[in-house]
């Protein structure tokens, strides 16, 4: 991945605390990783809040309580080590 330098300001006690954990060689990774993080966290974000209504509750009658959801999470999970027991 081709970088820039940049310049950040970033608060002191924030910089000490970084240099604390990973020194100040790896106060760059440190940093790049935790934008990484953050910007998943915002595509997932905005994925969900875009995905929000989609899923109906008429389509899906025998969800109508949380008994009902549960009940279903637990047959797909059920399902899904069926699955895992026959490939093994």
């Amino acid at each position: 991945m081709e970088k820039r330098r940049t310049h950040v300001s970033i608060p002191e006690g924030i910089v000490s605390e970084i240099d604390a954990l990973v020194g100040k060689r790896g106060r760059s990774e440190f940093l790049v990783q935790a934008a990484e993080k953050e910007l998943v966290r915002h595509r997932q974000m905005t994925a969900v809040q875009a995905a929000a209504g989609a899923w109906k509750t008429k389509d899906y009658p025998e969800l109508n309580t949380s008994k009902d959801v549960a009940d279903f999470v637990s047959k797909l999970r059920k399902g899904g080590d069926a699955r895992l027991k026959q490939q093994g």
